[in-house]
């Protein structure tokens, strides 16, 4: 398998409100970037996107090291919240209805099709890819404003 670095981030301005995402995928010396945005939406349906998209762009089963500022989505993923959510028909522990469904349930089909290894940091802390992500991002939401 292909060993892939993917750096995502999400950003809204108003939660909810106009969005965007961004993605650098890296393989070898090459790196791709994509971003888009939404007029209404959350930081964490970006934060979602941007994981979704990065590992849509994936051509082949890869080796993926995912690193993102997300704390959401790195919890739901490696503390395994969201395949009980899945489990109990996407209600979670307190009863309550799982958010971002319609994301989560994109999410995981790729989640079986790649190793994905998800790695948090800490966001606007200098970490450069993370920053770059959050340019991307930003910027794809400020055509919603």
């Amino acid at each position: 398998m292909k060993q892939v670095e993917i750096f995502t981030d999400g950003a809204c301005s108003g939660n909810p409100g106009a969005g965007g995402w961004g993605t650098v995928l890296r393989f070898g010396m090459h790196e791709k970037e994509l971003s888009g945005g939404e007029a209404h939406t959350t930081n964490n349906r970006m934060e979602l996107t941007a994981v979704i998209e990065g590992l849509k762009a994936l051509k082949e089963p890869c080796e993926v090291v995912l690193t993102t500022d997300s704390k959401y989505v790195c919890d739901s993923i490696n503390k395994k919240w969201v395949y009980g959510w899945q489990k109990k028909g996407w209600v979670k522990s307190d009863g309550n209805q799982a958010l971002n469904v319609d994301l989560w349930e994109q999410l995981l089909p790729l989640l079986e099709k790649h190793q994905v290894t998800f790695v948090w940091v800490k966001g606007h802390a200098g970490h450069p890819e993370n920053e770059r992500c959050d340019r991307l991002a930003v910027t794809q939401s400020q055509k919603y404003k």
